[in-house]
């Protein structure tokens, strides 16, 4: 395959826009407002036979939304031919890390929001709380047996923030190991979790992920949901610290109840060589139904920014700050996990 190469896609994004809207006829507008519309509509629609329409007396609005709809899957389809010629022939481009940004927007995306928004339904409060530009780190609980908090979480920052920011997570060094998943991986942008490449995507005015619990956080027991674990010695502080870049708390809700482990197989876990095999009230026993997740309704709340440009540089390697910064971040979360609980009418709801 070629190189891959930095390419302008303002061309076939034009093409492959979202479906203009139809023209609608109001009481008291004259026929050229519709027919004005309709001349301005992109994919160069033939207006001549709604125009003839409209002088006519006829009722043109039927055909009308034809017209438009044929436009749409005219432009629609050129859009994802021009998709396949750029990927056949590497015409895209990719950062250091592996993360490509078209390829996460036109088809990682849109194969997590179904669930983000149809399965989870999904709540986001405080987004205003993530700068428009700039680094920042998000630093979120982790839940949920399998990790799909974090792409939930990396869909709510893209899809609800007013810039449309996208979300690096830094993952653990199993999803860099998993074959297929690995490619895909860095493909989202998520990146290994070590405080190098974490300060690197910082300083670049990156929006970074991490959750400090790891699969502490992920395997814990279903008795144990919403009690947060250690986070860790501090290194998120430690990099926020370093970057000058504000931290943001972020509080998951629904994710803990996806997947309720009521056991864990130590011994097969180790043979497979995994932190923790699961057991869930489907799962092993109904095979791969028993993996599917339960629909509960979620929550994500962004608390308020904790800025850190105000510290020396010194600061980053002081233990009793990073311990303060870590517990007041950590406390925040936890105190909005309780919070969001107590105001949620239902699990499913």
């Amino acid at each position: 395959m070629a190189d891959a190469k930095v390419i302008p896609f303002d061309d076939d994004r034009s093409r492959s826009g979202g479906a203009p809207r139809s023209a609608r006829r109001r009481s008291g507008a004259g026929p050229a407002v519709g027919t004005a519309a309709l001349s301005a509509l992109p994919g160069q629609l033939d207006a001549t036979p709604v125009q003839e329409a409209v002088q006519g007396g006829g009722e043109p609005v039927e055909g009308v939304q034809d017209e438009v709809r044929r436009g749409s899957w005219d432009r629609r389809i050129a859009g994802g031919l021009a998709f396949l010629r750029r990927r056949v022939t590497g015409e895209y481009e990719v950062d250091e890390f592996g993360y490509d940004k078209e390829l996460t927007d036109q088809v990682l995306m849109s194969m997590l929001r179904p669930m983000y928004e149809k399965y989870f339904r999904v709540e986001v409060r405080g987004i205003e709380n993530i700068p428009s530009d700039g680094g920042a780190l998000i630093v979120a609980n982790h839940s949920g047996t399998l990790p799909l908090d974090g792409l939930m979480l990396q869909v709510a920052v893209h899809d609800n923030h007013p810039a449309g920011r996208h979300l690096r997570l830094l993952a653990a060094d199993l999803v860099f190991v998993l074959p297929v998943v690995n490619e895909l991986a860095r493909k989202a942008g998520h990146t290994l979790a070590c405080a190098e490449d974490a300060e690197r995507l910082l300083r670049q005015g990156e929006v970074v992920g991490v959750m400090p619990e790891g699969f502490k956080g992920i395997g814990k027991p279903f008795g144990e949901r919403y009690k947060l674990q250690r986070f860790g010695r501090g290194g998120f502080v430690s990099t926020a610290l370093r970057a000058g870049v504000p931290i943001v708390p972020c509080s998951i809700v629904g994710a803990e109840e996806i997947y309720p482990m009521i056991g864990n197989a130590k011994t097969l876990a180790r043979v497979l060589g995994v932190p923790y095999f699961p057991i869930t009230p489907t799962f092993p026993w109904l095979g791969p139904l028993g993996a599917v997740p339960l629909p509960t309704k979620w929550t994500i709340q962004f608390g308020e920014p904790i800025p850190t440009d105000g510290y020396p540089v010194e600061a980053a390697e002081d233990p009793m700050l990073m311990f303060n910064l870590t517990d007041q971040v950590r406390e925040q979360i936890q105190h909005t996990l309780y919070k969001l609980l107590v105001q949620r009418r239902s699990v499913f709801f």
